[in-house]
């Protein structure tokens, strides 16, 4: 290890590993906007926010919990050139309330965790000798 990795680590930091609480406000977060399945859900964090990940087992907890809670419900669909078909989840109507207090959970996090960065950035050593 060197100095610079050390700079390296926290201007570019490894992907964060969503838990079980967070993913549950994640997917409620997506699932608010439309109808989603594992995937796709994986995917679209991925692809919105490139730092963070969702396991599969997470994501399967995370689905299973909201279902026994009776936050959302799933249906099987068969998908056009696909073999098998998917489950899609979507958000129990007498739950959107709820949702929406979970979803804010998520979103604050990632504004907080993005302003951390930001700080991050501009206090490194790195970028200081730019200035």
């Amino acid at each position: 290890m060197q100095l610079q990795d050390i700079h390296q680590f926290f201007t570019s930091p490894p992907p964060i590993y969503l838990c079980q609480e967070q993913a549950v406000c994640y997917i409620l977060s997506v699932l608010l906007e439309s109808e989603s399945y594992g995937t796709e859900l994986i995917a679209q964090l991925e692809g919105e926010y490139a730092n963070y990940r969702l396991s599969d087992t997470i994501l399967h907890a995370a689905l299973e919990f909201l279902e026994s809670e009776g936050a959302v419900w799933s249906s099987w669909h068969k998908v056009e050139g696909r073999g098998r078909p998917r489950r899609v989840y979507r958000i129990n109507s007498a739950w959107h309330d709820e949702a929406r207090k979970l979803a804010q959970l998520w979103r604050d996090f990632t504004t907080q965790q993005q302003q951390k960065r930001l700080s991050v950035e501009v206090c490194s050593p790195k970028r200081a000798a730019q200035s």
